[in-house]
């Protein structure tokens, strides 16, 4: 005999959760949990003896390029173009303590 899952179950974990479920949510979330927990009973009943676990649906590959090395910017013509620079750096304001 399968068990059903109860709309107060459902009020319990919500509350351990400190979830604020209206009635109408508690109901439309004991509907949804039930139908997980079929789907779940329906996947529990494959047989599933001959098929080996996976964590990836796909092989990995890696995507990434090599590291290139190139010419970057000159950082005292960078620094000389914004509006402040301080001790070689960007110099921004403060956002820390600040109302916005």
């Amino acid at each position: 005999m399968t068990e059903k899952i109860s709309q107060e179950t459902v009020i319990k974990v919500s509350r351990l959760a400190r979830l604020s479920l209206s009635p109408e949510q508690a109901e439309k979330m004991t509907a949804q949990l039930a139908g997980m927990l079929e789907h779940f009973r329906d996947i529990d009943a494959l047989d599933l003896a001959g098929v080996e676990p996976m964590t990836q649906p796909y092989p990995i590959k890696n995507v990434l390029r090599e590291d290139v090395e190139v010419e970057s910017l000159n950082r005292e013509e960078v620094l000389g173009q914004a509006p402040a620079a301080e001790s070689g750096r960007f110099r921004v304001p403060p956002t820390i303590g600040f109302d916005v």
